[in-house]
């Protein structure tokens, strides 16, 4: 097997995975962990070392996260724990985009990513039981010890202190079997303290997304949902600029040979973002919608195109210049986070509604 065929097929999954996670977002976002842990692995394996790779490696870091996101807006029935969710993850975009434009490797320590930690927490507790049953604070203490105990030590490890595991367990023979006993310690202390005292299952094991609401679960009813709720510059379209533009700044700034700078490409994200609401709302009012994801995205993408051609043709006439390639590339990465987000922020939209109606009858 050539080293390309290898390449691109680590880099392949580890586009494609991510996708899996709003179907099956427990196994699905743990094979993404555990590829962009083994990738390096693979390549030396095969005695090969892309260039640029690490650069590519953080920007699909950022888009399978994204995926996450988007994959808690669908699948989460507790409105309080996406709220947790939805913080966590924009606090570390914020600490990302910020170390990219500085340089800075304490920001990545002040803005750990505790969102993915929080992610599996989340799922873990819903393969046997119902998310419904805990509270507000019982998700902010899980989120806290979570940012304490687990991430600001690996993130110290990692971005400070810059140690590697492989080096590590290589260079210091103690390490390694301080490490295992650790681990089996932490076993221990689930299994035998933490375990009896849980309460018992709510259902058997689910690893599968639980079903959608019946009234939004088809594409008309989003539509429908979306033209009673949504203007076209509102909180919504404001998300979705700065999830998608702080995205999109990262990319720029780890990807080799993209010219703009973080504000035009920001800037140019959130002219889309406004356009594609525009779009999507008079779509919605008319009643145009697709069950399929596929489909959606296609009709995103094309529409897109399109307008990256008629910026193109506008800006040939002038002193600016559109660089197509750079502009493709994110229109793809655009359609579908913005296709993704369209599908998905409604549904989270309709059960905090619904929880808030619960709250207030009460």
């Amino acid at each position: 097997m050539s080293v390309e065929v290898v390449f691109w097929s680590v880099v392949l999954a580890r586009f494609a995975l991510p996708l899996l996670i709003p179907l099956f977002p427990l196994p699905a976002i743990i094979a993404c962990l555990l590829l962009d842990g083994v990738d390096q692995t693979i390549f030396q394996t095969f005695g090969y070392d892309p260039p640029f790779y690490q650069s590519y490696d953080k920007a699909m870091d950022v888009f399978y996260l994204s995926i996450a996101y988007l994959a808690s807006l669908r699948n989460w029935t507790n409105p309080a724990a996406v709220k947790v969710s939805r913080f966590l993850f924009f606090f570390r975009q914020i600490g990302v985009v910020a170390f990219e434009l500085s340089g800075v490797r304490l920001l990545l320590l002040l803005f750990p990513n505790t969102f993915e930690y929080f992610f599996i927490a989340y799922e873990g507790v819903r393969t046997r039981r119902n998310p419904l049953r805990y509270t507000f604070k019982f998700w902010v203490i899980v989120a806290a010890a979570i940012w304490i105990f687990v991430k600001l030590p690996q993130e110290y490890w990692i971005h400070i202190a810059q140690l590697d595991l492989t080096d590590t367990i290589r260079d210091v023979p103690w390490f390694l079997p301080t490490l295992v006993v650790a681990v089996l310690a932490l076993l221990a202390v689930l299994y035998f303290f933490v375990r009896p005292r849980l309460s018992p299952a709510d259902w058997s094991w689910r690893f599968r997304a639980d079903p959608l609401p019946e009234g939004i679960d088809e594409a008309s009813e989003r539509a429908a949902y979306q033209a009673a709720h949504r203007k076209v510059l509102d909180a919504t379209t404001l998300e979705k600029a700065f999830l998608i533009g702080l995205i999109s700044i990262i990319f720029g700034e780890v990807l080799p040979g993209v010219e703009a700078s973080s504000l035009q490409v920001f800037l140019a994200i959130a002219v889309f973002v406004v356009i594609n609401a525009a779009i999507g709302l008079w779509a919605s009012k008319r009643g145009y919608s697709w069950n399929s994801a596929a489909v959606s995205f296609g009709v995103v993408f094309a529409t897109n195109v399109v307008l990256v051609i008629l910026a193109d043709v506008l800006l040939s006439r002038g002193p600016g210049q559109l660089h197509l390639v750079d502009a493709l590339f994110f229109i793809f990465l655009f359609s579908i986070l913005a296709t993704l987000y369209d599908r998905y922020r409604p549904i989270a939209d309709y059960r905090a509604a619904g929880a808030d109606r619960a709250g207030a009858g009460r």
